[in-house]
């Protein structure tokens, strides 16, 4: 791969940005990743690679600092993860989840737009703009029905890329991702969350885990895998949108009953239902359908759903005996 191509990522420092750096370091990018102003630091997802990439300072809030940056680092490709990504977080704070997750969208459009048009973007979209899914499984034509703040601003940031692609000739793509999950997940999230506590209970350092809908189903891959979707939609002839799923849908209760079995231990002795934990407007069952992902791009996952699970109990188990080590 040409040395020559430059990636620059926002969000570089959660899970997508921080396997798709080690995906394009491999393909001999020279990479750089987006980091906003602040006192402190968490760079723990991406220490192994810190000093392979270069980071740099912007901001989805400040237009202005948005194109500086472009200008300093001429990127070819543009890969936007920055963004509050937390569901339940969007109904407390609205306002801001908008400002990040869809004006925030508009404003790296535009800064491409007046520095360089030749820059490819890749947007992060959500499965969660599919929301109250009015067909199944959900594909590329499947009307939106977010049921957040954040789907809603999924659904903007969306729109809005095709918007300027057809406005201003960019070459802007959408991956609508379904939930895509590993050790590098955050534990706020229900599947690191789950894993986490599998771990503490497994080590003595836990009792219980409270959880909210067991019985809402999504369709899981490994964030590994999907990375690999989101660079091969920048290398197509054509600008296009892909939904990248595994076909495979799964409860909250499958994803328990498997991270506790793979402990060596009962789901039911330890997990206890919170009503807090419930959503004020809960998505049901999402599934998607990536055929056109398979068929256009050539891909498709290679972490199944048990493996992922498996992968995270174990990465957990690990890091809190090395915390005693």
């Amino acid at each position: 791969m040409n040395k020559s191509k430059r990636a620059l990522i926002s969000g570089v420092t959660g899970q997508d940005g921080s396997y798709l750096a080690e995906f394009l370091l491999k393909k001999r990018y020279s990479v750089f990743g987006m980091v906003r102003r602040s006192s402190t630091e968490n760079f723990e997802r991406i220490s192994h690679i810190k000093d392979k990439i270069t980071l740099v300072q912007a901001d989805l809030l400040d237009q202005l600092s948005l194109i500086r940056v472009l200008e300093e680092v001429h990127p070819s490709e543009v890969y936007n993860f920055a963004a509050q990504s937390f569901v339940p977080t969007s109904w407390q704070q609205p306002v801001l989840t908008a400002e990040f997750t869809a004006l925030g969208v508009t404003r790296v459009l535009e800064a491409i737009r007046l520095v360089d048009k030749k820059i490819k973007f890749y947007q992060a979209s959500s499965s969660e703009m599919f929301g109250k899914a009015r067909e199944t499984p959900q594909n590329e034509r499947t009307p939106f029905y977010p049921r957040s703040p954040y789907a809603i601003s999924k659904v903007y940031g969306h729109w809005i890329t095709v918007n300027y692609r057809e406005s201003y000739d960019l070459f802007a793509v959408s991956g609508i991702c379904f939930n895509h999950e590993s050790p590098r997940r955050g534990k706020e999230f229900v599947t690191r969350k789950v894993t986490y506590g599998v771990a503490r209970i497994k080590m003595g350092l836990q009792e219980k885990l409270l959880l909210g809908n067991l019985d809402v189903s999504r369709d899981w891959g490994f964030a590994g895998d999907y990375v690999e979707a989101m660079w091969l939609m920048l290398q197509q002839e054509k600008p296009d949108d892909f939904v990248v799923a595994t076909g495979r849908s799964r409860t909250v209760r499958e994803l328990v009953k498997l991270a506790f079995s793979h402990a060596g231990l009962d789901w039911k002795d330890y997990v206890v239902i919170d009503p807090k934990l419930l959503r004020p407007a809960e998505v049901d069952h999402l599934v998607g359908d990536a055929s056109k992902a398979r068929r256009m791009l050539g891909w498709k996952p290679k972490v199944s759903f048990s493996e992922l699970v498996h992968m995270m109990v174990d990465e957990d188990i690990k890091r809190l005996k090395g915390s005693f080590a």
